[in-house]
């Protein structure tokens, strides 16, 4: 079963958690977490907010999370402050006996259900036969589905991050005699570091998923080496060229830094452009006094703005380029979910059941064996 199904659905908070002051919950958050000690691992991925990262053992990007979760020893429980796909990722690496929680079943990720499980299979085949022969290594980058994962151990490929993007797709492209990769599920992602890497915009192709052949003939699939599909992160979907314009007018000593993730326009404009972990280095190495505008989620934005007060910090469009989903992991649900484990219930647990957890496995550790 596609695991990107039946796990939205969360159920109101009770009555006590409700209405509570920030204050409030800060005391009992701490309380709970104080009495399971060791046993409780708490991860706050960087776009989540700063009051539930405050209670974080470690804060970070998704992957960066789950390995720091894959290392701990004597933990029985980790909470993920993030997104379902990020609890996933956790639960595969882990030991099977330590349980992993997301505290808002709501908290998904739509770039990742952009992608089904059913979808990638129908375009599979379509590729296949489109490709006359030609190998088609997957690539999948972490913020997918971990049925999507799977499919993509199942068949050869890998999975990637935003910082280790470049090194896979050249281990993709070695492959064999001319091999096509089929990236999943972000175009942007795939197109950014294709092109990056040297690689023309007419060597791609986007995949659409509701459309006949992605909509495209089998001679254009033929000819192309990047099949990227049609998935996009809306928050860095947001940001535009005019935004960099702007930017660049109102301040004439701006640089401008943005994700990958962002469209193919934005990125040739900015100065610099990378993962959030190179975001955040980038920054945190900056001489005192220069002048940002980053074209990523707000709340990892304002957090280094309250950083970094010797350097001038603002997100680079004033729209509102916030992750909704993780918004809607709080103090309260946080609260709820930690002082239940106190209690010895756990809710919200995030369980990846073979064979779907085996084959993503094999992705993730194709990924680790090529970029250690």
């Amino acid at each position: 079963m596609d695991t990107m199904t039946a796990h939205y659905f969360q159920p109101p908070l009770p009555a006590e958690y409700r209405g509570q002051s920030d204050e409030v919950l800060r005391g009992r958050i701490a309380a709970a977490k104080s009495a399971l000690g060791k046993r409780l691992l708490i991860l706050g991925h960087h776009y989540q907010q700063t009051a539930v990262v405050d209670f974080a053992d470690f804060a970070g990007d998704s992957f960066e999370l789950s390995r720091k979760a894959a290392a701990q020893t004597g933990i029985d429980y980790v909470i993920f402050c993030g997104v379902h796909f990020m609890a996933e990722s956790a639960d595969i690496l882990t030991e099977p006996r330590v349980r992993v929680i997301l505290p808002d079943l709501g908290a998904g990720c739509s770039m990742a259900d952009m992608a089904s499980l059913e979808q990638a299979e129908d375009c599979w085949e379509q590729l296949r036969a489109a490709a006359a022969g030609r190998k088609i290594v997957p690539i999948t980058y972490v913020n997918s589905s971990a049925a999507i994962k799977a499919f993509v151990g199942k068949n050869g490929g890998a999975v990637c991050t935003s910082s280790n993007c470049q090194a896979i797709l050249r281990w993709a492209l070695e492959r064999g005699n001319h091999p096509q990769v089929l990236f999943l599920p972000d175009q942007h992602l795939g197109r950014n570091t294709a092109y990056q890497m040297g690689h023309p915009l007419d060597s791609m192709v986007v995949w659409d998923p509701q459309a006949e052949l992605g909509g495209h003939t089998a001679q254009r699939l033929e000819r192309a080496d990047f099949v990227l599909w049609k998935g996009h992160c809306s928050v860095h979907q947001l940001f535009r060229p005019e935004h960099v314009d702007q930017a660049r007018r109102q301040d004439s000593q701006v640089k401008v830094i943005v994700h990958p993730e962002c469209a193919w326009e934005v990125v040739q404009k900015a100065d610099l452009s990378g993962s959030t972990s190179f975001i955040v280095k980038q920054i945190e190495a900056a001489a005192p006094g220069t002048h940002w505008a980053v074209g990523t989620e707000v709340h990892l934005v304002q957090r280094l703005a309250q950083r970094h007060p010797e350097q001038k910090i603002k997100v680079l469009s004033d729209c509102q380029c916030l992750c909704t989903t993780m918004f809607r992991i709080d103090l309260a649900h946080l609260c709820w979910t930690v002082e239940n484990l106190a209690a010895g219930k756990v809710v919200n647990q995030i369980k990846v059941e073979e064979p779907i957890r085996g084959d993503a496995l094999k992705a993730l550790e194709r990924m680790l064996s090529i970029v250690g």
